[in-house]
């Protein structure tokens, strides 16, 4: 143990003797008559006492030697502050002394300790993030594991399993080594961790550099980098994907974001804040969007609107862009099941919500008088049984809504008997189109929405009207009337530590500004 203490730092210390004065007298007796087999320690215990006899005065003989001090007759809690405090490469072989050792090392304290002493340089990068891919973005989640900092790339499933896991790969990791020192390698590639940088430009953003990036290249050249990518990025070859313009967007994407594989920056982004008067839990969602695949897409409630903003995207819709936005204020009744089955019907319905928005946005509707009595014959209540279902009335930090409408003003059109809340039959229309027919049969509410449509190169946007059909705390759908195509939505399931917004007012803010690096 003499060892350990001499590691630790923790030696025959003042403190150590007032523990020791503290005991009874037969404890006090049996701790000095421990033989000191450290000579070491006795070299220091003998200068200890030269010195002390040199002092003249105050000491007119040999003082005796001092108790001893066991580190396993220490309190776990200050085992935890002393083994924080040495450096990384010790404690593998501190955990091998005891059983002990070994638990109080495990201790997630201490660990959370290393990243904010340790590597002091890099505390700030733990969390959510965006890399700048241009209009592909991407989700990156830096997580502590073990003696690493590892930043995971979260990829959505294969096109079109939706309700599928997500994939993950790593693409940069720190050691936690030495204090003031750390080691980063870049993970890209296939032959291994190789040496990487990375530069904390400001708090909310980072960059990240390899140094070889010969070690991202294949011996096969760029066809077999392309046909190992598109393996992993699609689950499949190019000759199973028989749509031209599908084998044309994805060619586009390969070259792309095979330009970023030497330097990348991220940017900061933050769960959505949770509201009790929510539809559903906000967060993140993987959804189908065409011949671009599976997209990631953040679910967020801004009082009487909730919106979905693209984490992932596309040459059409950048990452950072609306893609839909509900109005929960306008509840749609869909039709009985079989005329469900008819577009011109729904479209008809969809249509008419529209107008009385337009409406009501001429006549400033949205002041909290004008919007009682004036219930489209497509609209219900929402289900009682449901009552996460009703439409928030305030915003996530207990404000009223963005269109500073009264609270009572967001169920205004909620005063009709509830039909899709009690789980009403739903099927598409017949010619809409959808990449998962695997969509849930029942849903709980529809309710008027918009989407963002643009030409390539995120050109002539416009929002065009929609449905927004919640089928359960999970999934939800949405039908693009102009597109005649249907996009479903699963929750992604994963738990995303150091993600919370430090206020309502600074996810807005993360929004407005990942918005803006794509408008």
């Amino acid at each position: 143990m003499a060892v350990c203490a001499r590691l630790c730092g923790v030696g025959p210390s003042r403190g150590c003797r007032r523990r020791q004065q503290r005991r009874g007298p037969a404890e006090t007796a049996a701790a000095d008559s421990e033989p000191d087999t450290d000579p070491e320690e006795e070299r220091i215990e003998a200068s200890a006492a030269v010195l002390a006899g040199v002092g003249g005065g105050l000491c007119a003989g040999p003082s005796p030697p001092p108790p001893r001090c066991s580190l396993l007759e220490l309190p776990p809690e200050l085992l935890v502050e002393i083994f924080a405090s040495l450096p990384g490469t010790d404690l593998p072989s501190l955990a091998q002394v005891c059983t002990k050792f070994r638990r109080i090392l495990h201790t997630d304290t201490i660990w959370r300790r290393r990243c904010r002493e340790v590597l002091h340089r890099y505390r700030h990068i733990l969390g959510l993030w965006q890399p700048d891919i241009g209009p592909y973005g991407g989700l990156l989640n830096v997580v502590v594991d073990g003696l690493f900092i590892i930043g995971w790339m979260y990829l959505p499933p294969h096109d079109p399993h939706v309700d599928d896991p997500m994939r993950f790969k790593p693409l940069f990791r720190i050691h936690l080594m030495e204090r003031k020192a750390a080691t980063v390698e870049c993970m890209y590639g296939h032959k291994g961790p190789h040496h990487g940088h990375i530069q904390i430009v400001k708090k909310d953003e980072f960059s990240t550099k390899c140094n070889q990036t010969d070690h991202h290249r294949m011996s096969g050249g760029r066809q077999e980098e392309f046909r190992t990518w598109l393996r992993e990025e699609w689950g499949r070859t190019l000759e199973d994907i028989f749509h031209e313009h599908m084998q044309e967007l994805i060619l586009m994407k390969f070259i792309y974001t095979s330009q970023y594989d030497n330097c990348l920056t991220y940017r900061r982004i933050y769960l959505p804040p949770s509201h009790p008067d929510d539809l559903i839990k906000p967060g993140l969602f993987k959804g189908t969007y065409g011949s671009h695949g599976l997209e990631i897409v953040m679910l967020s409630f801004h009082g009487r609107r909730a919106r979905g903003t693209k984490i992932t995207g596309d040459p059409n819709i950048p990452a950072g862009q609306q893609t839909v936005e509900i109005d929960l204020r306008h509840r749609i009744q869909l039709p009985d099941l079989e005329n469900q089955r008819n577009f011109n019907e729904l479209s008809r319905i969809v249509l008419e919500v529209r107008e009385r928005v337009r409406q009501e946005q001429q006549e400033g509707g949205h002041e909290a008088g004008e919007g009682r009595g004036r219930q489209g014959p497509r609209e219900s209540q929402p289900s009682p049984a449901q009552p996460r279902a009703e439409a928030p009335s305030k915003g996530p930090d207990g404000t009223p809504g963005e269109d500073g409408g009264e609270p009572g003003d967001a169920v205004a059109v909620a005063e009709q008997p509830a039909q899709c809340g009690q789980g009403q039959p739903f099927v598409l229309p017949v010619g809409v189109s959808s990449r998962n027919e695997d969509y849930p049969r029942t849903c709980r509410m529809c309710f008027y929405g918009t989407g963002l449509i643009a030409g390539h190169g995120f050109t002539s946007p416009e929002r065009t009207p929609g449905v927004f059909i919640l089928f359960d705390e999970d999934r939800f759908g949405f039908v693009w009337l102009e597109l005649k195509s249907f996009s479903l939505y699963s929750r992604v399931q994963a738990t995303f530590r150091n993600a919370d917004a430090p206020s309502p007012q600074a996810f807005d803010e993360m929004l407005k500004n990942i918005q803006s690096l794509t408008s």
